[in-house]
């Protein structure tokens, strides 16, 4: 069910919901765009929207332009004051933005940039935020792969290392033992690195089950034995962590593209959104060692890149918001149907 749309004036490519609780109807949608020529360059910008879903509308209440954005990430509720926005830029620099506003978290909110450090001269990719928002990790496009301390006024590289041989497309820590980081790359592999080792070690590495690039890896936030990953393949795949040298047998689903993105629902367990390319977004039920999708939204017109579920209370219809390439479009909506798992 259609909620709101509004139109991008570049290639939109992440959308994330404020996970705060003054801030859940603030939306964060960053693009990327590609300006082609004798003399390539790329730009983009960041945006926030207010999403009244009683109206219902789209309230645009700050955007500005940037480099272009690869990806963002709001920092986890128990880490700061106010909410801070982490971006991962084309340019090579990874960006933290404060978000200042009004005590009723809609009028007058601005990101305001407190801290930038250039991690490399090829492009930031991917990025996430350990689950006390004191450190990040970067994936980059030379296969490299930083660990970056959040300090109050300023970022510092802690580690680095080469961790593939291709892009580095996604990267995240274990959010029950944030010593852990997970990698996906282009060249197929998902591996598991120790950080209390320096260099870090290779805890495992799979590079046989994935039969194209490692797009998105997603530790469950319900069960700290499951993970998901997906692949430009175009299968999510289970991961039980406790037997990691193949996926749980039949929670492997193909859902017909790439699956850029998967987001598990904050309050019900087994619920997935996923971004899946050419192929929409789906939201896939995982229950044991059974995966379905319940249900599909085609209405952007382009690869499907962006999509993050609303946090605050758990809800039978949840509001998402999703936004495609190529269309320059981003989308809220609500399932059609009631979700109960």
């Amino acid at each position: 069910m259609d909620v709101a749309h509004w139109y991008l004036k570049g290639n939109a490519d992440a959308v994330e919901f404020c996970p705060y609780d003054l801030y859940l109807n603030v939306l964060a949608v960053s693009t990327y765009t590609l300006q082609e020529g004798s003399q390539p360059s790329r730009h983009g910008t960041i945006s926030l929207f207010n999403v009244d879903v009683d109206t219902p509308h789209l309230h645009l209440l700050f955007s500005e332009e940037t480099a272009a954005i690869f990806d963002i990430k709001w920092s986890p509720p128990r880490g700061h004051v106010n909410p801070l926005l982490a971006q991962a830029d084309a340019d090579g620099y990874l960006r933290i933005k404060m978000l200042e506003g009004c005590c009723n978290g809609v009028e007058g909110v601005n990101l305001k940039e407190m801290s930038n450090e250039k991690m490399s001269n090829s492009m930031c990719l991917y990025l996430d935020w350990n689950p006390s928002a004191t450190s990040i990790t970067v994936g980059l496009s030379d296969g490299s792969v930083s660990i970056v301390s959040v300090l109050e006024s300023k970022l510092e590289i802690q580690q680095e290392w080469k961790a593939h041989d291709f892009e580095v497309w996604t990267t995240s820590f274990d959010t029950h033992q944030p010593n852990l980081v997970y990698t996906g790359s282009d060249d197929c592999k998902f591996s598991c690195w120790d950080l209390r080792d320096r260099p870090p070690n290779v805890v495992f590495q799979s590079s046989k089950v994935h039969k194209m690039g490692v797009t998105c890896i997603e530790k469950s936030p319900h069960d700290p034995n499951i993970l998901l990953t997906g692949s430009y393949d175009e299968f999510l795949r289970v991961w039980d962590l406790r037997s990691i040298s193949k996926p749980l047998n039949k929670t492997s689903i193909s859902l017909g593209g790439g699956v850029w993105r998967v987001k598990h629902h904050p309050f019900i367990p087994g619920l997935v959104l996923a971004a899946c390319m050419h192929n929409g977004f789906a939201i896939v039920a995982i229950k044991g060692d059974d995966a379905q999708v319940l249900e599909t939204y085609n209405k952007h017109d382009s690869l499907a890149y962006g999509a993050d579920w609303q946090k605050g209370e758990a809800n039978h219809k949840p509001l998402v918001a999703t936004c495609s390439f190529y269309d320059k479009h981003l989308r809220v909506w609500r399932s059609a149907n009631d979700i109960i798992l």
